[in-house]
């Protein structure tokens, strides 16, 4: 069971690291390390509610599509413009979504007592997308009750001057790093590389 779980886990996300990567290619013309470690963490955030339900073939279809959808989603506060430095949303809700939906489509009696969609049962489609969607809904409340008890109480957002200065220095009164010690970059790509 151990070595199962070991490559239910590890298809996906290299796969899903990959699919981020080639999403980022077609997208802006070149890879990134953070891209394919984004990736990565896409394919564990899909596979986590299907590990243990999904055969072992379905594991890498749910990692590629977890890279392309989640980068999908990170885009989206490109789109609306929001915050989300650590693509939060991007990865976790749409990934976590995601693999639960698949979980619904892929889930093999083979592997454990629920059926999915490949073994003909369609309404596990829609037990999924009513638990994934409660998921959303607490989430959704959850964080405006703390956000709303949070802005009556301490705020919500520093003052313009301390985000201009860097939150380091001006809340903790110490700088993460000295900005002006990072090299320039080795290579510049042709313009038309963007």
């Amino acid at each position: 069971m151990a070595r199962r779980l070991i490559e239910d886990l590890l298809m996906p996300t290299v796969m899903a690291g990959l699919a981020w990567n080639f999403a980022e290619w077609v997208h802006h013309r070149r890879p990134t390390t953070l891209g394919i470690a984004s990736g990565f963490v896409a394919g564990l955030v899909a596979i986590t509610p299907a590990c243990g339900y999904v055969a072992l073939w379905s594991s890498p279809i749910i990692g590629f599509l977890a890279g392309v959808v989640c980068y999908g989603g990170a885009q989206l506060k490109t789109i609306f413009g929001y915050d989300d430095a650590l693509d939060a949303f991007g990865v976790h809700g749409v990934g976590g979504f995601l693999g639960a939906m698949l979980t619904g489509v892929f889930a093999s009696t083979a592997i454990n007592t629920t059926a999915g969609v490949i073994d003909g049962n369609w309404i596990q489609l829609w037990y999924q997308f009513l638990v994934a969607g409660d998921a959303v809904l607490l989430a959704a409340v959850g964080t405006a009750v703390i956000v709303f008890v949070l802005d009556k109480t301490i705020g919500v957002r520093v003052s313009e001057q301390v985000e201009i200065e860097g939150l380091d220095f001006g809340l903790h009164g110490e700088n993460g790093w000295q900005v002006g010690d990072i090299p320039a970059p080795s290579a510049v790509l042709p313009s038309n590389a963007i």
